[in-house]
């Protein structure tokens, strides 16, 4: 019997591939226009970026594209929590010592203030965590 197959690690996306991914997250899929105008359009950049991007993305495994139209289309191949999850956890470690405690202190005791709504989530979510302990 053939050993479970471990799961291809897919390369951590760069700050421009994240803005892209961001795009494609937002809206679900896009075109390369779509990913030019939203990102490129107002800075000057060209739709060959766009394009070059989305192609280099796509070798990597970071979106799937679907070229079956004349435009092709283009869907994240990755899932938003668990980059985010990913990015977090790298700068814990490499930022704050591993201590996501620090992390926390640092962003809420920063500029700007979590709002109400922000601070009851993370008292939720600290309940949660604790088991519902006073």
């Amino acid at each position: 019997m053939t050993p479970p197959r471990k799961p291809i690690e897919v390369p951590k996306p760069t700050e421009a591939e994240l803005a892209i991914l961001n795009v494609l997250w937002e809206n679900g899929e896009g075109t390369v226009r779509d990913v030019y105008q939203e990102l490129y359009r107002d800075d000057g950049g060209g739709y060959t970026t766009a394009l070059k991007l989305l192609q280099i993305m796509h070798a990597k495994g970071l979106v799937e594209r679907d070229d079956s139209q004349r435009a092709h289309v283009y869907r994240p191949a990755v899932n938003k929590e668990r980059t985010q999850k990913r990015f977090l956890t790298d700068m814990v470690q490499r930022v704050f010592d591993g201590s996501p405690s620090q992390l926390v202190l640092q962003a809420l005791g920063g500029r700007p203030r979590a709002t109400r709504e922000e601070l009851d989530e993370i008292r939720a979510l600290l309940d949660r965590l604790d088991g519902g302990k006073s």
